[in-house]
């Protein structure tokens, strides 16, 4: 049972390699009762399952800290929200953005690099040789220049090698270990030379600037790593710092986080609601796009619900408080947004496996270029040595694009599915969502609107349409009956004339009657029909063809003569045919699952042009129809309530949850679609279509890099002259590396 487990949330504190993700996640399964962990390392959270009381943050805490990585229990999103906040304000990072705190690190260390470096290439007698200049003779040179190159490797480097001691506890060789061992080997080596031990060139120039690309690319890196995170950190953002607390005739300003359950909250035109509420005073409307997806105003009054993190659009509005901490809607859905983050898909598995063993490659790359070009003896273009070729194999194998390639794009999709009212609880769900074969959705609140209305009214006396529903609005007024209220809407709707019923009598079984003007009006079925003496049968093929589309027939009448009939059904959703139609148009078949009769199935399925519906279904017969199409080899997508639908949603390949509202823990359902509006499933189609290609896009890009690189690097185009420079390297692997997280970021301008 999923209840017999649970899940702990803990924010890393120190940066974690894309490459030793596995290892993280390996210590982490060495722990007792540990079922599950997963890492995200653009967002820095580290989610494990557990079996339940059996083991603690602590019991993980402790363990991670061995191999000398601190990490904490997550903070709940309002204290986030407001350290984001006050680090605004501050114009420096939150205390938990640790790439922001890298990006700063990197930034130093690259600022003094690159200062240093100017000196050490003027100083270098290759670049003396290759410019024309020549420095005049003194031994001070040789001096100044193991000086400068020694604080560029041993200061620069740092960076990188303060965090080797922590890889090897992991027994992994990250990037870390690979840019040590390049910068630590060159400089060794030329320092040699320095020192008279070697007879060669010394290669001071080549790291020094190996050293400041590595630093400046990192640095851009971290960067961009910022922007990907940025996407939850946004939502994060939505929740305000302050709320203007109402106590008698004070209002004073209170730190959200502070606020209780009952407490009554002002706020003002312009301002964000700060917590989930229900309004006690005012009318207004209120901004819900950035919760629900929803781009109209959707207006306000008392007694209305509103969410945390909402815009107040015009009048002011008092709002009691019903939900605090984590329990408010925004906290929900970052919880879930992390939540699909940390489910990695089966792609992503594979790519962090790959970006593990990718590092042991690089090294064994790197030692047999050594061994092959020192063994041969050959000559190098440009004065290259083999040292140089081994050290620019290690650098540009360095798999942090492949390991970076699949968190970015989940991060991104889910947080652009979050913003758009669509919540994913499983990753794999989304890369399932692209492979679906068929739509199924419930009929009752998804395709229609649940409720009873007016399709149709047939004149078929003296009154004209506009008559007929004047007159039976104005006898339904009185009446609470499902169907009154029904005509009495559309009468609403259409704004016709509102007239007044007297002596009004609702006749039981049958229907009522009342004086409206000079007219006695009857409206009801045909038994009240013939008790009036009036044959109903008179008009048995215009009430049959509406019965066989399932609607139910009301007769209006007047004394000995019915005026005309008046047809009601669940009504269709406009949005649902431009659903369907955007759903077919992928290439997708969409059918109906419901309790109703065929009929009524038949003309709903018509009228929306469903390619195949399925009728008179059960509640607990509605997983078997599922299945039977699984079993046709189908993959299916069930859209429905999350709670009838249930069995369904948990059978179907991608069960989604619609009309939840901003009650988000739908456990049943793979991706929770807060409006109740099915066209947001052909959003989640494209959505999952363009997630699944930029995946690829990554991939590919990530990949085909190292297939090609790695041998340039390693001199196969020396017969032609052609050799890759340590330098050149740096960028190229930095490029890759920033290059998949653009790619990630340009999918936030992708249209769904």
């Amino acid at each position: 049972m999923e209840t017999d487990f649970e899940t702990i949330e803990l924010q890393v504190r120190d940066y974690i390699s894309p490459e030793c993700i596995c290892k993280v996640e390996d210590i982490v399964k060495a722990v007792p009762h540990v079922v599950e962990a997963s890492f995200d390392p653009v967002n820095n959270i580290l989610k494990v399952k557990v079996h339940k009381g059996m083991s603690s943050a602590n019991d993980i805490i402790k363990e991670l800290k061995q191999c000398k990585i601190r990490c904490e229990q997550r903070m709940p999103a309002h204290e986030m929200a407001q350290m984001e906040h006050e680090a605004m304000k501050m114009k420096k990072p939150a205390a938990h953005d640790h790439h922001a705190m890298m990006a700063a690190e990197f930034k130093r260390h690259f600022i003094v690099a690159a200062i240093f470096t100017i000196p050490v290439l003027i100083l270098s007698p290759f670049i003396q040789n290759w410019a024309g200049y020549s420095l005049p003779p003194s031994p001070l040179w040789d001096a100044l220049l193991l000086i400068t190159a020694s604080i560029v490797i041993l200061y620069g480097g740092f960076a990188f090698y303060r965090r080797v001691p922590n890889s090897l506890r992991m027994r992994a060789l990250d990037m870390n270990v690979l840019v040590t061992i390049a910068l630590l080997s060159g400089y060794f080596y030329s320092v040699s030379i320095t020192l008279g031990l070697l007879s060669a060139t010394d290669f001071y120039w080549e790291i020094s600037t190996l050293a400041a690309f590595l630093l400046f690319g990192h640095w851009m890196e971290m960067r961009a790593s910022i922007t990907a995170a940025g996407a939850l950190k946004e939502l994060v953002k939505l929740i305000p710092p302050t709320a203007n607390l109402v106590k008698g005739d004070q209002i004073t300003e209170t730190p959200t986080a502070e606020l209780k359950v009952d407490d009554i909250v002002l706020v003002r035109p312009g301002e964000k609601v700060p917590i989930d509420g229900v309004v006690t005073e005012g009318e207004s409307s209120l901004n819900e796009a950035m919760i629900t997806g929803e781009s109209k105003p959707v207006s306000k009054k008392a007694g209305s619900n509103v969410i945390g993190g909402t815009v107040n659009m015009e009048g002011a509005i008092r709002v009691k408080v019903t939900k605090t901490g984590e329990e408010t809607a925004v906290s929900q859905i970052i919880k879930m947004v992390e939540q699909a983050i940390a489910s990695k898909p089966p792609v992503q598995r594979l790519a962090d496996r790959a970006a593990n063993y990718l590092t042991l490659i690089a090294i064994f790359a790197g030692a047999g270029t050594f061994i092959f070009w020192f063994g041969t003896g050959a000559s190098l273009p440009f004065g290259y040595t083999p040292l140089a070729l081994a050290i620019t194999v290690i650098v540009i194998a360095c798999p942090h694009a492949l390991g970076l390639a699949i968190p970015t794009v989940t991060t991104i999709s889910t947080t652009m599915a979050a913003h758009n009212g669509m919540l994913v609880k499983n990753a794999e769900a989304l890369e399932i969502a692209k492979l679906i074969d068929i739509v199924i959705f419930d009929k009752t609140g998804t395709l229609t609107k649940g409720e009873f209305g007016v399709t149709d009214i047939v004149k078929l006396g003296d009154w004209s349409e506009k008559q007929i529903l004047e007159n039976t609005a104005a006898l339904e007024v009185n009446s609470e009956h499902v169907i009154a209220k029904g005509i009495v809407k559309k009468a609403q709707e259409d704004r016709v004339e509102s007239k007044k019923a007297e002596k009004f009598m609702a006749i039981p079984g049958k229907g009522a009657k009342a004086s409206v003007g000079e007219d006695e009006v009857f409206v009801g079925n045909a038994n009240l029909m013939r008790d009036l003496k009036i044959s109903p049968e008179e008009f048995e093929a215009e009430v049959s063809r509406l019965s066989a589309q399932g609607k139910t027939v009301v007769y209006v009448s007047t004394g000995q003569q019915i005026q005309g009939l008046i047809a009601m059904a669940d009504l269709i959703r406009e949005e649902s045919r431009e659903a369907v139609k955007r759903l077919k148009d992928e290439g997708l078949e969409v059918a109906m699952l419901t309790g109703d009769n065929k009929q009524t199935a038949a003309y709903v399925a018509k009228e929306l042009g469903l390619d195949t519906f399925f009728a008179e279904v059960l509640p607990d017969q509605k997983a078997n129809t599922v299945k039977s199409l699984q079993d046709k080899g189908k993959r299916v997508a069930m859209v429905g309530d999350g709670i009838n639908d249930a069995p369904a949603l948990v059978q179907a390949n991608v069960g989604i949850a619609i009309g939840a509202g901003t009650d988000v823990a739908v456990e049943s359902a793979d991706i929770v679609l807060i409006k109740n509006d099915p066209r947001d499933v052909a959003k989640l189609v494209t959505l999952s279509r363009k997630t699944m290609r930029k995946m690829n896009e990554n991939l590919v890009w990530a990949t085909g890099y190292n297939v090609i690189a790695i041998p340039v690097a390693a001199g196969i185009l020396v017969p032609i002259g052609v050799v890759l420079p340590p330098e050149v390297a740096a960028v190229t692997m930095t490029a890759s590396s920033i290059s998949v997280t653009i790619n990630a970021l340009l999918l936030k301008r992708a249209k769904i």
